[in-house]
């Protein structure tokens, strides 16, 4: 069964189960300043899972496009990869536990055809902030799963949350048994043998933690997701993800181009080139800072493989149109934006071949100075500046070194490597902690502010203005828009005095539901395209501002505080970035 063929089947499924589909949110998140990228189908619902209304109703279902990089170094085995495709099927306070459990049994074993002696299941063990779950055990057993493949855990394998605090709640795995020879006697879901291999994860989100504990939320839900790349190799038969129809196009390709074989090589290719098309698709772009670092990164390291491949450079065109071609019709955007994804990846090629070689100026330098003290080891402080800043990995510093009878500290390098990729993963984490589920009085009033100057921005610069991102703390708001040149002193101050007036005028906030060419018909600001599903909400302040928005925002504009412009800069080429603060006096 092809990939896509298994994403159909899901949202089919859910559909006749009364879910309405919801489009997939873009990889770079709108106002969510809390993770880099989309990392799963719930990220996009966190205030309808805190009790938001949805205007597609309590009952969701998705596929969802991800990336998550906490794993990114390890991209290249058998099954690591940075952006995959989650489906998923949410209760936003209707169905629970036994109904969730029911629907997934009946689609894995009925749809899906996987027999029941291939599946078993894990649930929560219970501790002092929530009980064992004995619920979803039972409904496990009434569905048609045997007691002894019914296993309990932990917090640490079965409790979801997205990072420290948040939704929260216990959940119950689905695994799949590839028929491999169990390890050990006590070999079961919780070992990492490859045995078994997780395939869906309901999460029964019923707490919220913040620093004072856990407190239950207002309402039940369900958040459920499953991974389709993995279940495309499982059905498959497939060793890895790679040999499934998502990735043998290329992988082929790069092994007939290839002058030396290297199977991680081949694969780091094909899932950073993927990776790297489907970001730059959704609007991203390379840059020194937070995502366009990531993309950067994913780039550079695609290109570092394929000099190690010794294929060339100029094959880089030729395998993006592969892999468009490949993927098309499973994200028909690809094809649209094709020139703009190559344009993006062969520029970044081409700067990138520009620092390896002064990468290659800076190495010779360090030659040089041990040349003079007359040692022959090349520092670890060394080895990891060239990889950290001019993208050397230090298999091609030991290579240049020995060209030079020198050696290098592995070993040196290997701690500050471990050190950074330590504080890369928290880092990650850290991104998720306080972002759309710190929903407090601060952050709404920065979420309306983002209104107010989007339409002031659109008065003071011209219809041209459109929001290209936005970033809301509980210190500040950044907002993202498309103007091609500096805004000027005097531009920002009438900005500032529009923003203010309507605040002043303790305009009234409402919300309205409507279909989106009704939204579109009405004058309300939107991107209008296939991200928005059949209805949308609609948030009019006064008569001022009309904008397409999830909320949540304050219900009068008179006690925001006074906005004050703290400075104006470039984001990327034809992109103004202003940071704002919302003073109370």
């Amino acid at each position: 069964m092809k990939a896509i063929e298994i994403r159909n089947k899901y949202i089919e499924f859910f559909k006749k189960n009364g879910h309405k589909q919801i489009p997939s949110a873009p990889l770079i998140p709108e106002n969510d300043p809390s993770v880099l990228f989309t990392t799963a189908g719930m990220q996009p619902l966190v205030p309808y899972l805190l009790g938001e209304p949805h205007p597609q109703g309590k009952r969701l279902t998705n596929f969802q496009k991800c990336v998550r990089t906490n794993d990114i170094e390890e991209v290249g085995d058998n099954r690591h990869l940075t952006y995959f495709e989650m489906l998923g099927n949410w209760s936003l306070g209707d169905y629970f536990k036994e109904e969730s459990i029911a629907m997934s049994f009946e689609f894995l074993t009925k749809e899906l055809n996987i027999p029941v002696e291939k599946l078993s299941v894990t649930c929560f063990a219970g501790d002092d902030d929530c009980a064992r779950d004995t619920i979803s055990a039972e409904a496990w057993k009434k569905a048609g799963i045997p007691e002894d493949r019914i296993y309990f855990y932990g917090k640490d394998d079965n409790w979801w949350i997205a990072g420290e605090e948040g939704p929260c709640g216990p959940d119950t795995e689905m695994f799949y048994d590839t028929g491999k020879p169990a390890c050990s006697p006590e070999c079961q879901p919780s070992c990492d043998c490859g045995k078994y291999v997780e395939i869906w994860n309901n999460v029964f989100m019923e707490f919220f933690k913040d620093k004072n504990g856990y407190r239950k939320l207002e309402q039940q839900n369900v958040d459920t997701g499953l991974g389709l790349e993995r279940m495309t190799m499982l059905l498959q038969g497939k060793e890895t993800p790679f040999d499934t129809e998502i990735f043998a196009p290329v992988m082929e390709k790069l092994l007939k181009l290839q002058k030396v074989d290297n199977i991680s090589s081949r694969r780091l290719v094909a899932e950073h080139l993927r990776s790297s098309i489907m970001i730059i698709c959704d609007g991203g772009r390379p840059s020194n800072l937070d995502r366009g670092y990531v993309l950067r990164r994913l780039i550079r390291r695609m290109i570092r493989h394929l000099n190690k491949l010794e294929i060339s450079l100029d094959e880089l065109s030729n395998l993006i149109e592969l892999n468009i071609e490949t993927l098309k019709e499973m994200y028909p955007d690809l094809e649209k934006n094709k020139d703009i994804i190559k344009s993006v990846l062969i520029e970044e090629k081409d700067k990138f071949v520009k620092t390896l070689a002064h990468g290659e100026r800076e190495f010779e330098k360090e030659v040089k100075k041990l040349e003079q003290k007359g040692e022959n080891l090349i520092d670890g402080k060394v080895v990891f500046r060239l990889y950290d800043t001019y993208g050397f990995p230090p298999e091609v510093t030991e290579e240049l070194a020995k060209e030079h009878n020198l050696k290098i500290d592995l070993e040196g390098f290997n701690k500050l490597f471990k050190e950074h990729q330590e504080k890369s993963r928290q880092g990650a984490g850290q991104k998720f902690k306080g972002g759309l589920a710190d929903q407090n009085e601060q952050t709404i009033a920065y979420h309306t502010a983002t209104h107010l100057l989007h339409q002031a921005l659109k008065d003071v610069l011209g219809d041209h203005v459109k929001q290209s991102g936005s970033n809301i703390t509980t210190e500040r708001l950044r907002f993202d828009f498309t103007h091609p040149q500096k805004v000027t002193k005097e531009e920002l101050a009438k900005v500032e005095e529009i923003v203010n007036k309507q605040i002043q005028r303790d305009l009234k906030v409402t919300c309205e539901e409507m279909s989106y060419d009704e939204a579109k018909a009405s004058g309300a600001i939107g991107l209008f395209t296939d991200k928005y599903g059949d209805k949308v909400k609609v948030y009019t302040i006064g008569d001022y501002s009309k904008e397409i928005c999830g909320g949540p925002h304050v219900t009068h504009t008179g006690d925001m505080g006074r906005f004050k412009i703290k400075k104006e800069e470039s984001s990327s080429s034809g992109v103004r970035r202003i940071k704002a603060v919302l003073i109370k006096e």
